[in-house]
């Protein structure tokens, strides 16, 4: 008995198995076309999520860069400091998630 992927979730299963324990899919019926189908939605929602981390990340980017000009934080100030490292996490956050959909984009070919 070996442990495979499922290829509707990814997740661990046995070879043996006729339904995944996670996603409920019937692994009996399945051909060439529902597996190839079931790839092209994984990805899809794969970048769909990094998508909504994507504009996560520029919300607390333009946030922090926000608060810090329309409120006149001082440095030194609690508002200051939140402010700025809210503009670089979300920067840095924003630059590797473009960064892994690109990847992601790219295995698809």
């Amino acid at each position: 008995m070996a442990v495979i992927n499922c290829p509707g979730c990814q997740k661990k299963i046995s070879d043996k198995a006729k339904k995944c324990t996670h996603c409920q899919l019937e692994l009996a019926g399945l051909d060439a076309d529902k597996l190839a189908l079931l790839k092209k939605v994984s990805a899809v929602e794969k970048s769909q999520q990094l998508m909504n981390h994507s504009f996560i990340a520029m919300l607390l980017f333009c946030g922090g860069f926000l608060y810090l000009y329309w409120q006149n934080a001082q440095p030194g100030t609690w508002e200051y400091v939140g402010s700025i490292t809210s503009a670089v996490v979300g920067f840095i956050l924003y630059i590797v998630t473009r960064v892994r959909l690109l990847l992601v984009k790219r295995s698809r070919k």
